[in-house]
């Protein structure tokens, strides 16, 4: 949506919904959107917690226990390793693994016509849009999103080599939209429609209908523009370099009658491979994304394939609060997965990864300190790296020493540090 205006676009990471459910409820979609949001790789900005005490003072359910309870230790370390490591998360011009350059064409007015029964006519859920995209999502093709609102841009179609659209859910907003798409085929895109245009939307008084424009539908207008006689059979059609591909089906018929999707898949194929000639249409059933020295990656549920996705170690696993160090990350069908690679990386003193923000960060010859913050009442875990072992260690809260575990791991040269949190801040010497 904003990526051709190049504006600065903030995604919430809110380990709460507004909706009540249970602790076990809010882990499993709190990891699950923050892997989704983190695939994005040109954002690099966040808004981490708006409502803290919704998260650290709110009860909620655990498993068949009927008395609300308080977010668990080891939740509470695991969700602030997450968010800290977003003070680090660089920017990206690295791509989500998969075949690129399928589109899904998206509009404002999709909003404005979802009901769930308008004279008869059904779009539950809005399954005309996931009609389109999840079929090709679920198996392992990173559906790109175009929004008509953005076509006077030249970046909006660039990098798209088949688009996928539908009136059957929005409606277009001007005449422009359809130039932009015309002139994109005609300069070699792929464009495939779907869509009965039965919906009582399409006979709205609109600019496609009014003036010295009588179409019944705004399609008819788009084929016009291209050259496409207006057909009631599926067909397809050559303007310019490109190819138009109309077939009679809503989109949401894909989506909720298991097994309509095959035809579509062949169909998408045939339009990538065959007409745009992009290469080979890769199907998979997960997704990875290296962002600076941190690794996404996602294996999906409701695919045939149920092989585990294997990343190679060694790599530091955030989303156990115990931050291990694994020689791999083996990750599940419908599970997630977060890690820090360590291989290659330089053995100065930094911290890799914590759950606390590290204030005034100091280096020495022989040693490192450095001032840490976290919520009170809450566990901190780091893991930093050290040219050494380390010697000696002082934690200090208000000049008292505080109990701490250590252990250092050798193979990687990195020192797991456990401790008490103080949003005071507490103070950490490391002598080695």
């Amino acid at each position: 949506m904003t990526a051709p205006t190049k504006k600065t676009v903030y995604f919430l990471t809110d380990p709460i919904e507004d909706g009540t459910r249970s602790w076990d409820d809010y882990k499993r979609n709190y990891e699950a959107t923050f892997t989704a949001e983190l695939m994005f790789p040109s954002v690099d900005h966040f808004e981490v917690m708006p409502w803290p005490h919704r998260i650290y003072l709110g009860k909620y359910q655990v498993g068949d226990n009927p008395e609300p309870q308080s977010i668990s230790p080891a939740y509470a370390t695991q969700m602030q390793v997450m968010i800290n490591s977003l003070n680090d998360m660089p920017a990206s011009t690295n791509k989500v693994t998969g075949s690129q350059g399928v589109s899904v064409l998206l509009g404002n007015s999709m909003m404005f016509q979802r009901f769930p029964t308008h004279q008869g006519y059904e779009d539950p859920q809005l399954s005309n849009f996931y009609g389109m995209a999840l079929p090709l999502f679920k198996r392992g093709i990173p559906v790109d999103l175009v929004h008509m609102e953005n076509l006077s841009y030249p970046e909006a179609l660039q990098g798209t080599k088949v688009l996928i659209m539908s009136y059957a859910n929005m409606k277009p907003f001007a005449a422009s939209v359809h130039e932009k798409l015309a002139e994109w085929v005609k300069g070699g895109g792929v464009l495939v429609y779907y869509g009965r245009d039965t919906d009582a939307f399409q006979h709205v008084r609109e600019w496609w209908n009014t003036g010295d424009n009588q179409y019944k539908t705004p399609l008819e207008h788009l084929l016009k523009l291209m050259n496409v006689p207006v057909t009631t059979n599926d067909a397809s059609y050559t303007y310019g370099k490109g190819k138009v591909f109309i077939t009679k089906v809503d989109p949401k018929e894909l989506a909720m009658q298991p097994g309509r999707d095959e035809a579509f898949i062949q169909q998408i194929q045939q339009a990538y491979e065959g007409d745009a000639k992009a290469g080979t249409l890769r199907f998979k059933n997960s997704y990875q994304l290296d962002r600076g020295p941190y690794t996404l990656a996602a294996v999906m549920d409701e695919h045939p394939d149920k092989t585990p996705l294997t990343i190679p170690g060694p790599v530091i696993d955030l989303y156990d609060p115990s931050l291990p160090v694994l020689a791999s990350k083996v990750v599940q069908p419908d599970q997630q997965a977060f890690v820090y690679r360590l291989k290659g990386i330089s053995k100065k003193p930094q911290v890799l990864a914590a759950a606390s923000r590290v204030y005034d960060f100091k280096v020495g010859s022989k040693f490192v300190s450095f001032l840490t913050k976290s919520p009170s009442q809450t566990n901190n875990v780091m893991r930093i790296s050290l040219p050494k072992k380390p010697q000696t260690i002082t934690v200090l809260h208000q000049k008292k020493a505080l109990p701490f575990e250590q252990n250092w791991d050798e193979a990687t040269h990195t020192l797991l540090l456990k401790f008490e949190n103080f949003s005071e801040g507490v103070m950490v010497e490391i002598k080695y």
